[in-house]
């Protein structure tokens, strides 16, 4: 059963009137962090009255910033962050919109039309469904808070930075006076490569590593 002024399409959460989630977070992010989202809250800090200020608290839970008994999730401290905004709202949209994640994993990349389309699939409703309208609505607001790439590299700058710390170089035996007498030394280096693409970065470093430690001259 759909309920405009809730928060149900098939579990996708939307707002009866979506530019009250714009109003929500931007306050969210300049008001101080509250023990828990009550409707004082809602309705004193947030400043959204009435039966519209009813529904953010649900709203919220849905997507992942307010914990069941009304306390604010790690999602909604970061999002507070500006430099883990993105991310943190790019996992609210996975988890809130799971049904659709299900679907399309790149249904965030979709344009409006691809993505009602997606939402009346899932939902199974007919096209011109008003909380379908709304739940793309109200998904388009979120979106312009998420940035799903920066998700992505830092992803996977932790994960190339954690290989490279694991990778070290062995030399070749020293070269030295003392190997006359057979003693031969090695070296270990560990190096903690630069997040970077750029070819040119690993040529120089690897070149100079050669020109100055590799060298085989005596």
């Amino acid at each position: 059963m759909f309920t405009l002024a809730g928060v149900d399409l098939a579990n996708l959460p939307y707002m009866a009137s979506p530019g009250t989630v714009k109003s929500a977070l931007e306050k969210i992010k300049s008001a101080a962090t509250p023990p828990r989202v009550t409707t004082d809250f809602v309705n004193t800090v947030l400043q959204i009255k009435g039966g519209t200020g009813g529904t953010v608290t649900p709203f919220l839970k849905k997507i992942g910033f307010v914990a069941s008994d009304g306390t604010p999730t790690e999602i909604y401290k970061r999002f507070r962050n500006p430099d883990s905004a993105g991310h943190a709202m790019a996992d609210a949209i996975r988890l809130g919109y799971r049904e659709l994640l299900k679907a399309n994993e790149y249904f965030y990349r979709l344009d409006d039309k691809g993505l009602l389309a997606l939402i009346v699939q899932v939902t199974g409703v007919e096209t011109e469904n008003r909380p379908a309208a709304l739940t793309l609505s109200t998904l388009k607001i979120l979106k312009s808070y998420a940035d799903f790439d920066a998700d992505i590299m830092y992803s996977d700058d932790r994960a190339s930075n954690a290989d490279v710390s694991r990778q070290s170089m062995a030399l070749p035996a020293a070269h030295t006076a003392d190997a006359k007498l057979g003693l031969n030394l090695s070296y270990t280096i560990n190096l903690n490569l630069p997040a970077t693409t750029d070819q040119a970065v690993f040529n120089a470093i690897f070149r100079s590593l050669k020109e100055h430690l590799l060298s085989n001259d005596e």
